[in-house]
């Protein structure tokens, strides 16, 4: 029951939520995949850490398709997801905890800008 609740209640802000509040949500279900997986790993829970870390990439692929490519900072962006992408199916395959580690760095410097963005367009918005 409790259950059912959490599961309408995150389904409700994800539907109200603007696009800025989505994208850090994503940055920040990827790091939590990433560490569920990373501590799988660690534990050698082979199913667990797969499936951790296909859900984080599957967020970076999501990054990917939506990025537009007619703006400079997507051109400098593909290149990163594409990293990130490729070093967590590394990790996933080799058993590499030091790429997970890399991944989590690189996207939460990402999650921390954009959050950091989010914050000034809030700023900006209420000056004018």
């Amino acid at each position: 029951m409790i259950n059912n609740a959490a599961e309408a209640y995150k389904r409700q802000q994800v539907m109200t939520a603007t696009p800025e509040a989505l994208t850090l949500m994503l940055y920040n279900g990827s790091l939590r995949f990433m560490k569920e997986g990373l501590e799988a790993m660690e534990a050698k829970k082979w199913e667990q850490c797969n499936t951790s870390l296909q859900k984080a990439q599957r967020i970076i692929l999501e990054f990917q398709a939506t990025l537009k490519m007619e703006y400079d900072i997507s051109k400098q962006l593909m290149p990163l997801y594409d990293y990130v992408y490729n070093s967590l199916v590394e990790a996933n395959m080799r058993s590499k905890p030091e790429k997970v580690t890399e991944c989590m760095d690189i996207i939460r410097e990402l999650r921390d800008a954009w959050a950091e963005a989010m914050k000034i367009a809030r700023k900006e918005r209420g000056a004018s």
